[in-house]
């Protein structure tokens, strides 16, 4: 690659050919800090490396802000933000990689196009106020959000760029130094007391932000950074343009005092509350560009596109042809097509877990949601398919639905409204494991009735298959009581350390029973036959790993680095021949979820990324950043990837090319400060999904059309 010429500030001779050991391939746009290059991993993953500038690189201040800055990055990594992959705060040239999200800032969008229409003000205010929620959520305050701070992807607006100060963004000086931000989007007490400055100062940017994406300028408007100072503290904003609905909003949060401004989840729910037709619909930017390989050819930059290489346009989505390629980019409509309900499966028979996909003939009805319970406690239900119907439990209620139309056909009231596990019908009951795991209650799945209630001294690990609810105990004993009636069958004591976790799988008759050793260095892996107790085999593998699917005869782990708390591998063990193959992920991560159709394994990262990973030949086949935070465990039909976000949409991406293809709208329901801890995964029946969301819905939507959620 032939060295580049930095055009930017701080000019150096010519700019650098690694970072670390990332080839830089192309200047991507230059700040008062450093230059931002496009790089590929090892593994042709695409990044964005941030370099500092060589005269920076020698001053200990602009050193500490890079750390600062990295540290602060790595800490909202997350799904409103550009993911940290590596980074080298302490290398002769300090620098950053994380990942290539295409897209325009909102700079330059705004810059290209003009201003935005009002639905995509709604959207860009949503997003935003997401974002601003996870990152204050882990203690940062950007200070510094400002439109070229904000990339426009295809599913929803990212915040990059966090704790730096540009060097020469201001010559404004305090008595402390030089001002942290960027005049035009600063909030008055950056200026008056720049010590104290918290999240409500990220709140009046935003305000700020979205004047300019309203108007093309901002609320306080002036040539000299003095004059735009002055105004922030002292004058009233110029919303004049501002479409009126949501003006008022704007206002607030360009309110001088920082108490009397909006918090993220009040902006959300103010939002929510603007007209029936708000939803949470990505922004597609009206003119998107590519470079010469088809690849979007935008990503973060720190100035404005001048220094990047001229593009090729491709038309915008708001031609005749914008459906297909809005939801190509994230588009979210209502649910207007058809589902199909299988025969086979109304008919009754054998569970299938979700993921699983049920064929037999159809016929046709009407996508539909329900409300009907969406009033009883908090949370989302947790459902199961079979015997005809889906059953489900929240916050204490369980319940019966007709899965073709979603009418309620029984309710029955638990004494206990913890959850410990989802419901899983076995032996042709409900059961309902509650009480922290103290307690399992098992239900008629045709009336509702109570059959049984089995109460344990201390909490136990469960899992419930076909036929059998199997508990450990504290004494390393694992317990198979019968589902249909509640009585002990057999008792088997475990070897191993600490207490192991129970996994089965849809289509695979054993349970696996999963040990770590204590110092993390290697697994005992015990397959039970969960009828009968038997043990069928038994094998320890190096490393900290834990079951997830089994396919074809092997059985899929993730393995887990314990020093980093990141999970670095997928494993695969074929117990018939003890042949063991590990899949080295390409950038570890977090907490993800996952699934295994053939040999290929999908990741849901706890940060969003989602990744499919082949592992017989070791490689990643393609990766989303998708704007899913701590979302569901994925499924899969082969044809699309499902899973299901903490907002209530349920998503769907191309299991064979990684992008999204559709989304249904958002269904938090009033209380935004609720978390769910674990997100119940959709279920794949025939040819049509069935989810659940905060606000207590369930809902089912045709699998073969995401793009008509």
């Amino acid at each position: 690659m032939t060295p580049q010429r930095n055009t930017g500030a701080g000019a150096e001779a010519e700019l650098p050919e690694y970072a670390g050991h990332y080839r830089l391939e192309s200047c991507l746009g230059s700040g008062g800090m450093g230059v931002v290059h496009l790089a590929r991993s090892t593994s042709g993953l695409k990044l964005a490396v941030k370099v500092v500038h060589a005269e920076f690189a020698k001053d200990r201040e602009f050193r500490g802000r890079f750390r600062q800055e990295v540290a602060a990055a790595r800490k909202v990594s997350g799904a409103f933000t550009a993911p940290v992959v590596d980074a080298d705060p302490e290398a002769a040239r300090p620098w950053m990689a994380t990942l290539f999200i295409p897209g325009p800032t909102l700079a330059e969008q705004v810059k290209r196009n003009g201003p935005m229409p009002p639905a995509q003000l709604r959207r860009l205010m949503a997003g935003l106020a997401e974002a601003l929620r996870d990152i204050h959520r882990v203690g940062v305050v950007h200070r510094d959000l400002k439109p070229s701070n904000v990339l426009l992807a295809e599913d929803g607006p990212k915040v990059i760029d966090f704790g730096i100060s540009r060097p020469k963004d201001s010559e404004l000086r305090t008595e402390t130094g030089k001002l942290i931000g960027t005049p035009p989007f600063m909030a008055p007490e950056q200026f008056r007391r720049p010590r104290e400055v918290g999240p409500a100062a990220d709140i009046f940017a935003l305000g700020s932000v979205l004047v300019h994406a309203a108007t093309g300028r901002g609320p306080f408007d002036s040539d000299s950074p003095y004059v735009v100072a002055y105004q922030v503290v002292h004058d009233e904003p110029d919303i004049t343009e501002v479409p009126e609905e949501i003006a008022p909003l704007v206002l607030r949060c360009l309110a001088k005092e920082p108490e009397d401004r909006p918090t993220p989840d009040e902006l959300m729910r103010e939002l929510r509350s603007l007209s029936a037709s708000y939803d949470t619909q990505a922004f597609i930017p009206a003119q998107r560009v590519t470079d010469e390989d088809g690849d979007d050819a935008e990503a973060p930059k720190e100035e404005t596109p001048d220094a990047a290489p001229e593009r090729k346009r491709r038309r915008g989505p708001w031609k005749a042809t914008r459906r297909r390629m809005a939801v190509a980019a994230g588009s979210i409509v209502l649910a207007l097509g058809g589902v199909v309900a299988s025969v086979l499966w109304l008919a009754g028979g054998d569970p299938t877990p979700a993921g699983t996909t049920v064929h037999g003939s159809a016929t046709a009805f009407e996508a539909w949601q329900t409300e009907a319970v969406a009033k009883s406690g908090s949370g989302m239900p947790q459902c199961v398919a079979g015997d005809g119907k889906l059953l489900c439990f929240r916050s204490g209620l369980a319940f019966a639905l007709d899965p073709v139309d979603g009418h309620v056909l029984w309710q029955h009231r638990v004494a206990d409204e913890r959850t410990s596990g989802s419901p899983f019908l076995s032996g042709g009951l409900l059961l309902l494991p509650t009480d922290g795991g103290r307690r399992v209650e098992a239900l008629d799945a045709a009336s509702g009735s109570s059959r049984w209630k089995k109460d344990f001294p201390e909490p136990q690990v469960m899992k419930i298959t076909k036929s059998m609810l199997l508990v450990v105990g504290a004494d390393m004993t694992v317990t198979g009581m019968d589902s249909e009636t509640g009585r002990t069958e057999w008792s088997l004591p475990l070897s191993g350390s600490g207490t192991p976790s129970l996994s089965s799988f849809a289509g695979d008759p054993l349970t696996y029973a999963t040990s770590t050793s204590s110092h993390g260095n290697d697994t005992l892996l015990t397959a039970l036959d969960p009828v009968t107790g038997a043990k069928r085999w038994e094998a320890r593998l190096a490393g900290n790993l834990e079951p997830f699917g089994s396919a074809d005869g092997s059985l899929y782990l993730l393995s887990l680095d314990t020093t980093a708390g990141e999970t670095d591998a997928v494993v695969r063990y074929t117990p018939g021949t003890k042949a063991t193959r590990r899949a080295a992920l390409p950038v570890p991560r977090v907490a993800p979820g996952a699934t295994v159709r053939g040999d290929v394994v999908y990741l849901l990262a706890a940060a969003g990324s989602l990744e499919a990973v082949d592992v017989e030949s070791g490689k990643q086949l393609w990766a989303l950043q998708t704007s899913v935070s701590r979302g569901s465990t994925p499924v899969t039909d082969g044809r699309h990837v499902y899973f299901t976000a903490a907002d209530g949409r349920l998503l769907a991406v191309d299991a064979r090319e990684g992008t999204l293809v559709g989304q249904t709208p958002a269904r938090l329901g009033a209380n935004t400060s609720e978390v769910t801890a674990a997100l119940p995964a959709p279920l794949i029946r025939a040819s049509h999904i069935y989810a659940t969301a905060p606000d207590g819905t369930v809902f089912a939507v045709d699998a073969g059309d995401p793009a008509g959620w």
